[in-house]
């Protein structure tokens, strides 16, 4: 039996949630401190010029997680990197200065804020800034459940600060709201491994999803999705009924369909873009 998948019904499974706890995405960028920063290809000076190079951006938002030599030469190099953002997909945007303060990298939130990067109410809970944090939630009441990159809490930013923010946690448990974690649904191996494979859904080099279990930084078995090409591997969080959703964006659904016992395919709403993709 085919199950298909209505905006409606994509939509409606999960209406209510309104913040997501995750383990954090591993991409290969985190781990990278590329020896020399190549030249800028002829295919971007010419179709992306004068906006920043992607491959630099990418680079400079991975490395603000842990390699603050790399941040200082990149950012020397081209002072416009301390703002750099990117989006690792589905519209999971991350700062370089969101990358710093969502794993508590202090020293290079301070580089790169005294570099022009603009602070956040993320990035004054992880240093401890008590008085912009109540501003910005006495500016804006409620503000305290926007979530972060990675549809990571403030709460979770707050206790990333470690000491120097401990204030900040305890002011934000007062207040309230700030760490709703979003309740997903569980999917043992049985129903999760058979869900890997390559997608197509199109002629192109490019038309294809590849759906793969990968352990994530915790030890966990997790299922990913990524298009060749694109910034990174993404998480997928089970809503029920086959049902997920990509790191930190709750609102784009990606369902597969079954028939007897095979996956045939997977939708992905995003919210108003239809895809569907055949198992190859």
């Amino acid at each position: 039996m085919t199950q298909r998948w209505s905006r409606r019904a994509f939509f409606g499974l999960t209406s209510g949630f309104s913040a997501l706890g995750v383990s954090l995405l591993a991409t290969k960028a985190w781990g990278q401190s590329p020896a020399a920063t190549p030249p800028l290809a002829a295919s971007f000076a010419s179709e992306l010029f004068p906006s920043q190079d992607p491959v630099l951006v990418r680079e400079a938002v991975g490395v603000s997680h842990r390699d603050l030599k790399r941040v200082q030469e990149l950012v020397e190099r081209q002072p416009a990197l301390a703002r750099a953002s990117i989006d690792w997909g589905f519209g999971d945007w991350e700062s370089c200065l969101d990358a710093a303060s969502h794993v508590g990298n202090k020293p290079i939130a301070d580089f790169l804020l005294a570099h022009g990067a603009r602070p956040t109410i993320f990035s004054a809970a992880m240093l401890g800034q008590l008085d912009v944090v109540k501003a910005f939630i006495a500016a804006r009441p409620g503000v305290q459940r926007t979530l972060g990159p990675h549809g990571l809490t403030l709460m979770w930013h707050a206790k990333q600060g470690g000491a120097d923010a401990a204030a900040v946690v305890q002011y934000l448990m007062m207040v309230g709201d700030a760490d709703v974690a979003l309740t997903t649904m569980p999917l043992d191996a049985a129903e999760r491994d058979p869900l890997a494979g390559r997608y197509t859904y199109g002629a192109g080099p490019r038309d294809y999803f590849t759906v793969d279990v990968r352990r994530d930084l915790q030890g966990r078995d997790q299922l990913t999705i990524e298009r060749p090409g694109g910034s990174g591997r993404q998480n997928l969080f089970h809503v029920g009924a086959l049902v997920f959703f990509p790191t930190g964006v709750p609102s784009v659904k990606i369902a597969f369909a079954r028939e007897g016992a095979k996956i045939t395919q997977l939708t992905v709403a995003n919210p108003d873009v239809m895809l569907t993709a055949r198992r190859s």
